[in-house]
C-alpha cells in the first residue's frame, strides 16, 4: 500500500465507509455519544481498530512524543504500590513508553463527570490507562470503553465488568497457604484482619482463611474477623480489638503487609512478643515485611509483575490485538520468616 492509500484509509470519511455508517456517527463514536446502537458502536470500533485510526489531536500528540499511558492509584503510601509502580516503569522503559503518574487521593474529589475524563484522556493524548485498588465504577469503565479507551484494572476495589481485563493474583490460595501454615503449627485460635469488605481480593483472602479452617473442622469465630482498610492503623485497632476479647487469638492472618505492620506496632505497644505470645502472617511479600523486625512470614505476590502485565495488556489492547483472556491470576507463593512459630503451650503428638 503507498503512503498516500495509507492515508486515506485513516481519514475518518474512509472509517465510516468501510462500517457503513455516516462520518458524523464515526465521529459520534470516537467521542463517546452515548446516541449511538451498541451494534453500530461495535461495528465502527472494529473499523477503527483495525485500521488504526486517530483523531487529528491524537496524532499531533503523538508526533510530539512517546505514547503515554496513565496509572492511577488512590495512594502511594505503601510498598505495594510502590512495587506495582516500578513494575509498570520498568516495562514501560522497555516499551519506550511514558507514563503519567495520578495519585486521585492526594487530589480529592474530582470534579470531573465520568464523561468528562474519559474525554480528558484522549485530548491528552493518552493511549491507556492501568488503575491500581481504586474504586472506578461501572459509569467511569463504560465511558472509557465507549472511547475505545484501553483499561486494565489491578486488584479492583469493585468488581469490573466483563469487559475490562484485570490482573490479580490467586488470593483464595494465598489465603488458604497464609492460615494452613498457622494450622499446621498448632495455631488452633486464628484471627483475620482484612481489608474492605466488598474488594474481590480482600473476600478471595477471607475465602481462603475460611476454607483452611473448615478443612481442618476448626470452628469459624466471627469476632476474630474484623474488616476495614489495606493500612497500618487498621492492623493497629483490630489487634487493639482483639486484645479485648476473653479468648484472645495465638495467631493473626493480615490480608496486607501494612495491615501486619501495624499490628506489631500495637504489639510492642502491648508488651505482646512475636512469635512468642502471637504469630502473625502478612500478605503482599513487599520489602517492608522482609526489614520488619521480626521479618515477616508473608504471602508473596509478584508485585512487579502485575505492573509488568497491565502494562502488557494496555499495549496489546492498543495495537488491536485480540485477548484470550480478560482476568490474569499469578501465582502468591508463602514465605515463612521470623514471625511465625507454634503457640507456647502446644504439645506435638
Amino acid at each position: 500500500m503507498s503512503a498516500a492509500e495509507h492515508q486515506e484509509k485513516l481519514t475518518l470519511a474512509a472509517v465510516a465507509r468501510e462500517a457503513g455508517v455516516s462520518a458524523p456517527t464515526v465521529s459520534k463514536v470516537i467521542n463517546g455519544r452515548d446516541d449511538v446502537s451498541a451494534d453500530t458502536r461495535a461495528k465502527v470500533m472494529t473499523v477503527l481498530a483495525r485500521t488504526g485510526y486517530k483523531s487529528p489531536l491524537q496524532q499531533r500528540k503523538n508526533l510530539s512524543g512517546r505514547q503515554a499511558v496513565e496509572i492511577v492509584f488512590d495512594s502511594l503510601n505503601s510498598a505495594y504500590a510502590v512495587e506495582v509502580l516500578n513494575g509498570v516503569l520498568e516495562y514501560a522503559a522497555e516499551s519506550d513508553i511514558e507514563v503519567l503518574l495520578n495519585v486521585t487521593g492526594k487530589q480529592g474529589a474530582s470534579t470531573l463527570t465520568a464523561e468528562q475524563r474519559a474525554q480528558r484522556i484522549i485530548d491528552e493524548g493518552r493511549c491507556g490507562m492501568i488503575v491500581v485498588t481504586s474504586a472506578f465504577g461501572a459509569a467511569q469503565l463504560d465511558a472509557f470503553h465507549r472511547r475505545g479507551i484501553p483499561v486494565v484494572v489491578i486488584d479492583p476495589l469493585n468488581p469490573p465488568p466483563g469487559d475490562v481485563v484485570s490482573v490479580g493474583t490467586t488470593n483464595w490460595a494465598g489465603g488458604k497457604d497464609a492460615t494452613s501454615h498457622l494450622l499446621g503449627l498448632g495455631h488452633r485460635r486464628i484471627a483475620y484482619i482484612g481489608g474492605p469488605d466488598a474488594a474481590e481480593c480482600n473476600q478471595a483472602r477471607l475465602h481462603g482463611y475460611l476454607a483452611a479452617l473448615r478443612a481442618e473442622g476448626v470452628p469459624v469465630q466471627d469476632q476474630y474477623i474484623i474488616s476495614g482498610h489495606f493500612r497500618s492503623e487498621h492492623g493497629a485497632n483490630g489487634m487493639k480489638a482483639l486484645l479485648q476479647l476473653e479468648q484472645r487469638p495465638t495467631a493473626i492472618f493480615a490480608a496486607s503487609d501494612s495491615i501486619a505492620l501495624g499490628v506489631l506496632a500495637e504489639a510492642r505497644r502491648q508488651k505482646i512478643r512475636v512469635p512468642e505470645d502471637m504469630s502473625l502472617v502478612g500478605f503482599d511479600g513487599t520489602y517492608q515485611a522482609e526489614e520488619s523486625v521480626p521479618a515477616l512470614t508473608s504471602v508473596t505476590q509478584p508485585l512487579q509483575e502485575m505492573g509488568r502485565a497491565a502494562l502488557r495488556f494496555i499495549l496489546r489492547q492498543m495495537r488491536g490485538e485480540v485477548l484470550d483472556s480478560r482476568r490474569v491470576e499469578l501465582v502468591t507463593r508463602l514465605v515463612v520468616r521470623e514471625s511465625t512459630a507454634p503457640p507456647r503451650d502446644y504439645q506435638r503428638e
